[in-house]
């Protein structure tokens, strides 16, 4: 089978393809994949990494607010298509399958046209812009929630609530090994794991950084791992330096994190944004979760997958409006789990968490794709 890949800008896109794609390679290693992104997004580090070769589209979204970037991206989505078709016609698809963000819609939409089965994967509760203008075109879109459904106007024999797919060794690794892989010491009790998006967000960073001088600092035992993402990497630093905080042999910070199953299976704690694909790691993982959702996406989407695990106990949930003055009600939240009586509430979190996954979501994407692809 000869699958191509596409969806991009950023891990939340990305992410759910190289799972789909790592998937198609486990069940059939005989299968060739290549990925269509742009040249811009996350996916240039990302999918070379997975082993991937990729081919380039050039396509942007259109700003919400008049900008003259917009009559670009009007005239790149009308002329995109072409480029699209001439990889298709080079690289010879069985299937074609697009997991989000503006470059899956010259892709997909060239592949639809030219009689090639065509698949989507939407994460979110609510179905992305790049989704809705395919869903005419397309021969399935697997949803992650069934709500999400109620977002589209598509012939409902065309969705098939599947959850999200995940990268492979999230379910594979303990903590003791997951540490001794990275090889943590010992001496620390604990491991926190934060991050801001593959892109990053300067609240979430100042958050962490406070939380950073005035608990992790302070606390040997504890082992803090934090991503910037690459747009605050620099800025990031430049704080983290100016605070002090290079000079403790307990606190790690880095753009990206390449390893997340390992990170994760080795964490205590994570402190994350609530995009789906993270939600459905750290539900199939079982962690004990703090999240700030990004509050700049779709109808609040972000604050709405947090907030249903809020509701059943599931994890802690920040505004970005909630983490002023020193972000106080987070360090107050991370003692309290890595307090007295904290394992237990952290065993409780995990265990609700886990009612949220979806554990065979792959295999259920994989079995139906070959049934697209042989039509």
């Amino acid at each position: 089978m000869r699958v191509l890949m596409t969806g991009g800008g950023t891990g939340g896109h990305v992410n759910p393809a190289l799972a789909i794609a790592n998937t198609i390679k486990q069940n059939d290693p005989d299968a060739v994949i290549a990925y269509a992104g742009t040249r811009r997004g996350i996916e240039n580090k990302l999918v070379p990494k997975a082993g991937y070769p990729m081919y380039h589209v050039e396509v942007r979204g259109i700003k919400r607010s008049l900008s003259p970037s917009n009559i670009k991206a009007a005239y790149l989505a009308l002329t995109s298509p072409i480029k699209a078709r001439k990889i298709i016609k080079e690289f010879k698809p069985d299937i074609v399958v697009g997991t989000g963000g503006y470059v899956s819609w010259p892709v997909v939409k060239a592949a639809s046209s030219m009689g090639i089965p065509t698949a989507l994967h939407e994460s979110n509760a609510i179905a992305g812009v790049a989704v809705k203008m395919l869903q005419k075109y397309v021969d399935r879109i697997y949803l992650n929630f069934e709500k999400t459904g109620e977002t589209l106007t598509c012939d409902k024999a065309k969705l098939m609530q599947v959850g999200n797919p995940v990268m492979g060794g999230f379910t594979s690794m303990s903590r003791e090994e997951a540490r001794a892989r990275l090889g943590i010491p010992d001496k620390y009790k604990y491991i926190i794991l934060s991050y801001a998006g593959s892109m990053g967000a300067e609240k979430v960073n100042d958050a962490i950084l406070c939380l950073m001088r005035d608990f992790t600092a302070k606390h040997p035992e504890v082992y803090h791992i934090h991503a910037t993402g690459s747009i605050e990497l620099e800025l990031c630093t430049s704080q983290f330096k100016e605070m002090g905080l290079d000079k403790y042999e307990n606190i790690e910070l880095c753009e990206y994190i390449f390893d997340m199953p390992v990170r994760m299976a080795a964490a205590d704690i994570t402190i994350n944004r609530a995009g789906a694909m993270t939600v459905s790691e750290l539900a199939i993982t079982g962690k004990s979760s703090i999240f700030i959702p990004s509050p700049n996406v779709a109808e609040n989407h972000q604050y709405k997958n947090a907030k249903v695990l809020y509701d059943a106990g599931a994890a802690a949930l920040f505004e970005e409006k909630d983490l002023t003055d020193g972000a106080k009600p987070l360090i107050a939240e991370v003692e309290r789990l890595l307090g007295p009586d904290g394992a237990a509430i952290r065993a409780e979190m995990g265990e609700k968490i886990k009612q949220f996954a979806v554990p065979d979501s792959n295999k259920l994407i994989y079995n139906d794709l070959c049934k697209l692809a042989k039509k």
